[in-house]
């Protein structure tokens, strides 16, 4: 993502374009690993020394508020985020902590087969992700 798709992005959302956020946005997308918090802030660091920890937790908060990123947790409880907003799953490594993105048109065929059948009651359906827990073989 170019830094001007990103300041596209934000605009479409409403949003003001700010240093702040687009610094926020490209670390995010640039990390590509669903980096938490704490690896953003180091990273802001290194590009932006004046932006504040508090106003990258601000940003971060506005930044998935607008869909323009999610949240994902690891088996930790550890809280990352994603830039990929289209319909997609994570295999997260227990070893290493990396989430890695899984696309699989089957498996979401699969899961939204199963969940149209199953009906739950005053339930509906908005997204499924599936996260699958494992290790590498060396």
């Amino acid at each position: 993502m170019t830094t001007e798709f990103i300041r596209e992005q934000l605009r479409q959302k409403g949003l003001k374009v700010t240093p702040q956020r687009v610094a926020v946005y490209e670390a995010v997308v640039s990390l590509k690993n669903h980096p938490a918090a704490d690896q953003i802030i180091e990273f802001i660091r290194r590009h932006h020394p004046n932006v504040s920890p508090g106003t990258v937790y601000k940003v971060l908060d506005s930044l998935v508020d607008n869909e323009l990123i999610k949240k994902v947790k690891n088996e930790q409880g550890v809280m990352r985020y994603d830039a990929i907003m289209w319909p997609h799953h994570h295999l997260y490594c227990t070893d290493t902590d990396k989430i890695e993105d899984f696309i699989d048109p089957e498996l979401d065929w699969l899961m939204e087969e199963y969940f149209s059948k199953k009906k739950i009651k005053g339930f509906k359906v908005q997204d499924i992700t599936v996260q699958i827990s494992g290790k590498y073989k060396n």
